[in-house]
């Protein structure tokens, strides 16, 4: 049978009242980053040697999320799982809306926000920045495309293709954001190839718990069922499957880092050096990010309720940005070797650990990101036909 889509009508006041949240937050945020830009970087916590902050996090967050947000869609079309196939046009626009959510933060703590100008113009193609350009601008084009043919029965014929050209263009972005720091050699906490497979385990994870965080919004808004048991308990399975890929490259990126003797100083202070950083690894990103949604999941019926789901769900994000901020503050954080195996002395922060303490405008205008994206959704679902129908309570 086809499946039939519906716009948002019909929905409680907390649907209202989150969208007016999303709203405020948005312009907080606008106004954090009038705030950064008016009075400069000396207002936030980063210095001269942790210059992406927090702000950086949450980008690169919803970025590596927004990939991983087509999970569902590229499994009824690429896949031909057809239990997924009801979710493929919420899949897609959630993906373009968290690109947006990440790439409007990145944007606005550039501190030259017209200097993107710059960077859309003139391609400097041994640079993994302006291949990103090509990268974000190209994943919003074809999965527009992909959506375009999910919803035009004229052109429907076309919708394998454009989800395989989806699927594809997906795999190369989460590369290409992997690795910038992959290639960033300078800094002994990246220089690995491994961070690209690594970024795109961790994509599908965090992708898949925004996608079920806002099918179960929805759910709760409308008072009607979306998903059906059968799918729950697939759910239950791909998460266990994709977390554990997650744990198995980070294990991998950290083992063989410690194998090497040039990076066992950078390993040994984030892993047991008893910084933040060793903290936000193994309580958030091992323990409340991986560890602890897999017990839940690994229960049967607890993993496949709304309840089991949801909080999964929350915990698997709450780990992604510890991880993400163990990524890209505690990689900054630790010296700069300049002349390896030579001992350095300066005046100038030689050896010194990076001190970072995040801002309130640069929260803000994280949280405004992922405000931006939720609006986008949820704007888009009052509009557009991308809900799908409601499932009997036996199902």
């Amino acid at each position: 049978m086809a499946e039939t889509y519906r716009q948002l009508r019909e929905y409680n006041n907390s649907f209202n009242i989150l969208l007016v949240l999303h709203v405020v937050m948005i312009a907080v945020g606008l106004g954090a980053a009038f705030y950064m830009e008016h009075n400069g970087h000396v207002v936030t916590g980063m210095n001269n040697q942790i210059v992406w902050g927090l702000p950086h996090v949450f980008a690169i967050f919803l970025i590596v999320s927004a990939s991983g947000a087509l999970n569902l869609a590229s499994a009824s079309s690429v896949f031909s799982k057809l239990a997924y196939k009801r979710f493929a046009r919420l899949s897609a626009i959630l993906a373009i809306a968290l690109l947006i959510g990440g790439l409007v933060v990145l944007l606005l703590d550039l501190g030259r926000p017209d200097r993107l100008i710059v960077a859309m113009t003139y391609y400097n193609f041994k640079s993994i920045f302006a291949w990103n350009i090509i990268l974000y601008t190209g994943f919003i084009t074809i999965v527009g495309i992909y959506l375009w043919t999910m919803m035009d029965k004229t052109v429907a014929r076309f919708n394998k293709a454009a989800g395989w050209g989806a699927f594809i263009w997906r795999i190369i972005l989460t590369t290409g954001t992997g690795s910038i720091f992959g290639f960033l050699v300078a800094r002994e906490a990246y220089d690995a190839a491994i961070m690209a497979p690594l970024f795109i385990s961790s994509s599908f994870v965090y992708g898949m718990a925004f996608t079920v965080w806002v099918l179960i919004t929805m759910c709760q808004a409308t008072g009607h069922r979306l998903i059906t048991k059968e799918v729950s308990q697939k759910l239950r399975e791909l998460f266990i499957i994709f977390i554990a890929a997650m744990l198995y490259f980070t294990a991998v990126h950290h083992l063989t880092n410690l194998y090497a003797a040039e990076h066992i100083g950078v390993e040994r202070y984030i892993l047991w050096s008893g910084s933040v950083f060793t903290y936000l690894f193994w309580g958030g990103h091992v323990f409340i990010g991986s560890i602890l949604p897999m017990l839940i999941l690994m229960k049967s019926d607890l993993g496949s309720s709304r309840v089991g789901l949801t909080s999964a769900s929350i915990l698997m994000l709450l780990g992604g940005m510890a991880h993400i901020y163990v990524i890209v503050i505690g990689g900054q954080s630790y010296p700069l070797s300049l002349f390896p195996g030579m001992e350095v002395t300066s005046t100038f922060q030689d050896g010194v650990f990076g001190n970072y303490m995040p801002t309130l405008p640069e929260l803000l205008l994280g949280l405004a990101g992922v405000s931006m994206a939720m609006f986008i959704v949820g704007f888009a679902l009052k509009i557009l036909p991308f809900l799908p129908s409601p499932v009997a309570e036996d199902q």
